[in-house]
C-alpha cells in the first residue's frame, strides 16, 4: 500500500514524525513538506530504517525497498 503525506506547512519535526507513522502500514509514501530542514530530515529517516528514497513530485517518494547498491 502507497500513502501521500501532505506535511506542507509543518515545521520539523512534524513532517518526519507524519511520515514515520504513515510507513507503520505502508510499503511506499510520497511525502510533501516544505519545511527546509524537511529534506535532511527525511533522508536521515529513510537511512536510519533503509528505505529508499527519490525526489518526486515536489515532495519525496519514500520506499521499504532498499537501494541496490551495486
Amino acid at each position: 500500500m502507497s500513502l501521500t503525506v501532505d506535511a506542507r506547512g509543518m515545521r520539523c519535526p512534524w513532517p518526519v514524525l507524519r511520515l514515520a507513522r504513515a510507513m507503520r502500514g505502508a510499503d511506499s509514501a510520497l511525502i510533501l513538506a516544505d519545511d527546509p530542514a524537511a529534506p535532511a530530515e527525511i533522508a536521515a529517516l529513510a537511512d536510519a530504517h533503509g528505505w529508499a528514497i527519490y525526489a518526486q513530485d515536489g515532495g519525496f517518494f519514500v520506499s521499504r525497498d532498499s537501494f541496490n547498491k551495486d
